[in-house]
């Protein structure tokens, strides 16, 4: 049993820059955590009318079948370009073949 009436009372350490560094980061964790569990949570968007939901729905179709009228139309143009081109070759082919029979004739006598 220590019958001193008057201890010691130990002297204060001196921080060291570790332990300053973890004090630091100790305290910067518990801030992002408060922030974190105390941040305003965002609104929840307000629900769609059924309405709303169809002319929405309307106008996005209106949209699709624009984009797939004017697809048609542009094939529709590339085929009449197709088809002329090829009679011009078939109307090209049909003379040079002609003209084959011709110089064919002319050479068998």
């Amino acid at each position: 049993m220590n019958t001193n009436l008057n201890p010691q009372i130990p002297s204060p350490r001196s921080l060291t820059g570790e332990a300053v560094a973890t004090a630091v980061g100790i305290m910067g964790s518990a801030l992002l955590v408060a922030k974190r569990l105390f941040a305003a949570k965002p609104p929840k968007p307000e629900p769609m009318s059924r309405a709303d939901f169809y002319a929405e729905l309307v106008v996005l179709k209106d949209h699709i079948n624009a984009g797939h009228v004017a697809i048609l139309e542009k094939l529709d143009a590339i085929q009449r370009e197709l088809q002329a081109a090829l009679e011009r070759q078939a109307t090209r082919i049909n003379a040079l073949e002609s003209g084959l029979a011709r110089v064919d004739e002319r050479t068998r006598k």
